[in-house]
């Protein structure tokens, strides 16, 4: 069980997102930074056009986030929650069933990789 909620940090890679200077992020990861996301709050932020393809956000909260159009086959989503986030288009991991990832959508709940 996760004890800890999802956190806002100081990293300059998350910093990059929250404040939505999406350029500068995919920038810097076509540079070679590969941040771990795992355990923060991106609660309402834009992902539109974020190279986030196979970071990890592992038990973070990706609630009323717009990730319309992201790939992220290659993301670690397990525990994550995406409740009321725009996801029309996105390519979520094979791993995630399409009712998990429509409970986590609808409720809330944090999404579990089918075994």
């Amino acid at each position: 069980m996760i004890d800890e909620k999802p956190k806002i940090t100081q990293d300059e890679m998350f910093q990059l997102l929250r404040q939505e200077k999406i350029y500068e992020f995919n920038t810097r990861r076509e540079n070679g930074e590969n941040p771990s996301m795992s355990g923060l709050n991106f609660r309402g932020i834009n992902l539109r056009g974020a190279n986030i393809n196979g970071l990890d956000f592992s038990n973070s909260t990706l609630r009323l986030t717009d990730l319309r159009g992201n790939n992220m086959q290659n993301c670690n989503l397990e525990g994550a929650s995406i409740k009321g986030a725009h996801i029309s288009g996105v390519y979520f991991p094979q791993q995630l069933s399409a009712q998990e990832i429509m409970m986590s959508q609808q409720f809330g709940t944090r999404m579990r990789y089918k075994t």
